[in-house]
């Protein structure tokens, strides 16, 4: 079983699958990609309306986005492919996708992407996946730069409240950066064992 164990037992069909695979890769001219597919897949036969028949586990999209860029997070170059999808023209819809060249996959990157998409002229599932890619490059070239130890005017470092580890009142912000601990051990909920 992939998933974890549902406490109640219920029994399920699986009526669609979704795989999304994301990759970082270095290149040998010194940038680097990031890569994410999405294949969809259901246990059944379907009819497209307009569209073409999709046998059963036969994929409905299999599709996806590689991203260029550099150590800096900014964007070289964007190529969008398209094996499989519902419709002949549902390729063209990464097309507008090459808006995101030169934006830094950075905080507010999803933001920076919904205002140089155009929407009705982009591939929504397609559009979906910058997200996860943007999260997967700075993965890929973390142990490459050296830490970011930004902070804010007060000199509050950045990374605190950044995500759940880095909470301001847990044990990460306590040790790293005591100066900086929230103690609110008396409003938080009981840890699960």
């Amino acid at each position: 079983m992939w998933s974890i164990e549902i406490e109640n037992k219920m029994e399920r069909t699986e009526l669609h699958h979704r795989r999304i695979d994301i990759r970082g890769f270095r290149r040998s001219d010194g940038l680097f990609e990031v890569e994410g597919r999405i294949i969809d897949t259901k246990p059944h036969d379907i009819d497209i309306p307009f569209g073409r028949n999709v046998p059963a586990t036969t994929p409905l999209h299999n599709l996806g986005v590689r991203l260029v860029y550099d150590i800096d997070l900014l964007v070289h170059d964007v190529t969008t492919f398209t094996e499989a999808a519902p419709y002949a023209v549902c390729p063209d819809g990464g097309l507008v996708l090459k808006a995101v060249i030169g934006l830094r996959m950075v905080a507010g990157w999803n933001q920076a992407v919904r205002n140089s998409i155009d929407k009705p002229h982009s591939c929504t599932h397609l559009v979906e996946l910058l997200g996860p890619l943007a999260t997967v490059a700075f993965q890929t070239i973390s142990g490459l730069r050296p830490p970011q130890n930004a902070v804010d005017k007060n000199g509050k470092p950045l990374k605190i409240n950044s995500c759940y580890a880095y909470a301001a009142d847990g044990e990460m912000v306590a040790k790293r950066w005591p100066d900086f601990y929230e103690d609110k051990t008396s409003i938080l909920p009981p840890k699960r064992e």
